[in-house]
């Protein structure tokens, strides 16, 4: 056994402050977040255990401490003790046991490394409560208190420094210019003026750069008007991930703010799934008004390019099954518009045992692909989607999110799988018809 390995803490800190002030930190934060809705959520849960067959973790394990609405418990008992109708009395009493730091370091596995926030656990609660959104609540104070996980905090403060967790703006021309002249198409950088705005998720600027480069064939085949941006590029949602919302706040303003700079109407994001969450449903929160631009999904900008003429795509001929990344899907409404996609390429599709908004998670979601910590659990859920993707039969297998694709394509390499995940957008600008 490796005796280092043995005797590393299964939490990680960051900062010098004493256990008291983490504490302290977390619990002001908790308390903050109390707002009505998440009081109604914490009022609501009856204790069926709806939620635990949703939960992948839980699926793979069978393990109870897997089950969702355990994995709010010292988030409960803070509501409980500081904000709930009842709290004096409860404070008084001594009714409910306040959460002590060793409970949070305990925690940081169960909110990081084996939850992606997918939502399916929302989905099948018969009171309706939002468990994804309370562990987002509840992530906002371990950031507080500086309990997350390094290679998570590692990102953050790339992010912070940079606006991007993969380079720093100022590398963007060379980097587009490098994939430029890799796949031979013209990708305009900083232009003073243009209609859309295009984004990319970090790993299009390092590893799935085809992706990049099939955004700039399609948008040039158009002949749309367009361009990325030093001032916002990076849709990345890493303060989403870590419940750092200030600094998601300030990446996603960053792209909002440089599109109405540039005069554009629109912005596209990239394959990601909480990219599409952070800046198209909390960017107007942030605003306290309607967006001044539209904000749209690749896979909504595939489907309407297609249905409005402007791509014409040939088809493929072949079978094809879909991974439904959360994000897009179950959080973010565009279960059809995929489905619109993969029929204009004439692939037959046959569905996953779940999919649509029940479909499971790729598990590396909320950037539990990038906590390595939390590889040996996701090597575990993999083995079930792997199953499920075996028993359709197809030949191919696609998705419309870059980081389900890693992912996947991760637990496929462990696994010994030869099965490769396919990109919605690469498959299109593949296909292209003459």
């Amino acid at each position: 056994m490796n005796t280092l390995a043995a005797a590393r803490p299964d939490f990680d800190q960051q900062g010098e402050r004493s256990d008291g002030e983490r504490l302290a930190a977390a619990m002001t934060s908790f308390v903050s977040d109390f707002g009505v809705t998440a009081a109604l959520h914490m009022e609501s849960c009856v204790r069926c255990g709806a939620c635990a067959d949703a939960c992948p973790f839980h699926l793979a394990t069978g393990e109870a401490k897997y089950t969702p609405i355990h994995k709010l418990e010292p988030f409960r008992r803070a509501y409980l003790r500081e904000a709930s109708p009842w709290a004096p009395l409860i404070r008084a009493l001594g009714l409910v046991k306040a959460p002590t730091i060793a409970d949070l370091q305990a925690w940081q596995e169960l909110i990081y490394d084996s939850c992606t926030m997918c939502g399916r656990c929302t989905l099948v609660c018969p009171m309706g409560i939002d468990i994804a959104e309370l562990v987002r609540s509840a992530r906002h104070g371990m950031f507080k208190a500086g309990l997350v996980p390094d290679r998570l905090a590692l990102m953050d403060r790339a992010a912070r420094q940079w606006g991007s967790t993969a380079t720093p703006g100022d590398d963007l021309p060379d980097i587009l210019a490098e994939v430029s002249e890799q796949y031979g198409v013209e990708i305009p950088c900083d232009l003073e003026h243009a209609d859309i705005l295009v984004t990319a998720a970090p790993a299009e600027l390092d590893t799935h750069t085809k992706a990049l480069a099939d955004a700039a064939r399609l948008l040039n085949r158009m002949g749309a008007s367009w361009t990325m941006h030093q001032g916002g590029f990076d849709a990345a949602n890493i303060g989403f991930n870590n419940g750092d919302v200030e600094l998601q706040e300030t990446l996603t303003r960053a792209i909002i703010d440089t599109a109405v700079k540039i005069g554009a109407s629109t912005v596209i994001l990239p394959e990601c799934g909480h990219a599409y969450g952070a800046a198209r449903w909390e960017a107007a929160r942030w605003y306290g008004k309607a967006l001044p631009v539209r904000i749209i999904h690749m896979t909504e900008f595939l489907d309407e390019s297609i249905a409005s003429g402007r791509i014409r795509v040939k088809p493929v001929g072949d079978s094809a099954t879909y991974h439904d990344p959360c994000q897009i899907v179950r959080r973010g409404g565009l279960e059809a518009a995929a489905r619109r996609v993969l029929g204009a390429l004439g692939l037959q599709l046959i569905e996953l045992q779940d999919h649509g908004v029940e479909g499971q998670c790729c598990g590396g979601g909320g950037g539990v692909v990038s906590n390595q910590r939390a590889a040996p659990l996701r090597y575990r859920w993999f083995e079930i989607k792997k199953a499920q993707v075996e028993a359709t039969g197809t030949r191919r297998f696609v998705t419309s999110c870059g980081q389900c694709r890693i992912t996947l394509d991760t637990g496929a390499k462990q696994a010994g799988w030869d099965r490769r995940t396919e990109s919605l957008l690469e498959l299109v600008a593949d296909n292209l018809a003459d």
